[in-house]
């Protein structure tokens, strides 16, 4: 395993670091509330920061969204390049990669994902999708979704006729909603190979044929891998805000820094980052070589989930009493933690899951 950026993969990656540096100030972040920045957003898209995705490959989309961690900049950018870039480029149809990529590759296409198969959503005899998702991250910044029914069969559908949005109270900062389909028009994502057919997904590491161990499998794993990735970022972000704090901030005279037990719950929360990150890493490296790696995956998935809620609550921590202010920068780190964890699901059922893969063997 070689986990070192190539050439364009560190380019990309400085130039997302620059974008995000500049435009998601705390400023800007403060005005965008839940929802997202669209002036940030066409600076990604216009830089190719989105199109390129399909030739950086998903370890060099994880390196791009850690740094969208680092600063939690709200914009559409892991679900789109997931469940649009990278989704359609590896099981759509030729004419579906034709129409829909080079408009994902602009912006002006924004798709959700409403992950995992959803038991409440089915198929109708018309060709429409009947049902509800409770919660769908970017939903109402999207143009389309990608969903999965309960027979995980994945449809696109375009938002609009028989697809209604509803906007729920939540502390998600991602224009999270709610997607209500009623007999919606929907195409299946790829050749419509009935319920019996199969569809070849690259690295999945599911067997057998079908719906259920193909497209959707890959997608979920490349889901995962990718929202880890994100969430080593803002696990990095929030630690590197601690550090600055208890290095300024003196009690009795001395730095925080100074006092072991500040080192010793910094360390432990630097180690949690590492793990995320490098088990991320190895998640994406395997699906770009052509290798399984559902199980990386979602061992990846369980370390951002376990680890990225103690990183996140040890960033509040460091800063004291400032850290309970919900206007402070690091509050933005600790509910996208705490939301990551949530998307992800949480560290129990995943290693569940893991535990359950690994003895089906597959």
């Amino acid at each position: 395993m070689d986990f070192t950026p190539t050439e364009a993969q560190a380019e990309a990656r400085d130039l997302a670091a620059r974008i995000f540096a500049d435009l998601a100030t705390h400023e800007r972040l403060r005005a965008a509330g839940t929802g997202s920045d669209p002036e940030l957003w066409k600076a990604l898209t216009a830089a190719g920061l989105v199109a390129a995705v399909a030739d950086l490959g998903l370890l060099g989309l994880v390196l791009l969204l850690e740094e969208q961690g680092r600063t939690t900049a709200q914009v559409p950018y892991a679900a789109s390049c997931v469940y649009g870039q990278l989704a359609i480029a590896a099981h759509g149809t030729s004419e579906q990669r034709e129409r829909l990529l080079p408009g994902i590759g602009d912006g002006s296409v924004i798709v959700a994902g409403a992950f995992p198969a959803q038991q409440g959503v089915r198929p109708s005899g018309r060709g429409g999708l009947t049902g509800t998702v409770p919660v769908v991250p970017w939903l109402r910044d999207a143009t389309h979704v990608l969903v999965a029914d309960a027979g995980r069969r994945l449809w696109l559908v375009q938002l609009g006729e028989g697809a209604g949005i509803e906007k729920p109270e939540l502390t998600a900062p991602w224009s999270a909603g709610r997607l209500t389909l009623h007999e919606a028009p929907a195409e299946p994502l790829g050749p419509d190979l009935g319920p019996g057919g199969t569809d070849p997904g690259p690295g999945s590491g599911a067997t057998g044929s079908g719906p259920a161990v193909t497209a959707y499998a890959d997608i979920l794993a490349t889901a995962r891998t990718a929202f880890a990735g994100l969430q080593a970022g803002v696990c990095a972000g929030s630690l590197a805000r601690a550090v600055a704090h208890t290095n300024t901030r003196e009690q009795f005279g001395r730095p925080l820094a100074t006092r072991q037990a500040v080192q010793l719950r910094a360390a432990d929360a630097h180690m949690d980052t590492e793990a995320i990150r490098v088990t991320a890493y190895e998640a994406a490296w395997r699906r770009d070589a052509g290798l399984p790696y559902a199980t990386h995956a979602l061992t990846a998935a369980w370390w951002a989930s376990e680890a990225g809620q103690r990183v996140v609550l040890t960033g509040q921590h460091l800063h004291g009493g400032a850290g309970a202010d919900v206007e402070h920068p690091v509050h933005r780190h600790f509910l996208w933690g705490r939301q990551l964890d949530a998307y992800l699901g949480s560290g129990s059922e995943v290693l569940q899951e893991l535990g359950e893969l690994i003895a089906s063997g597959d």
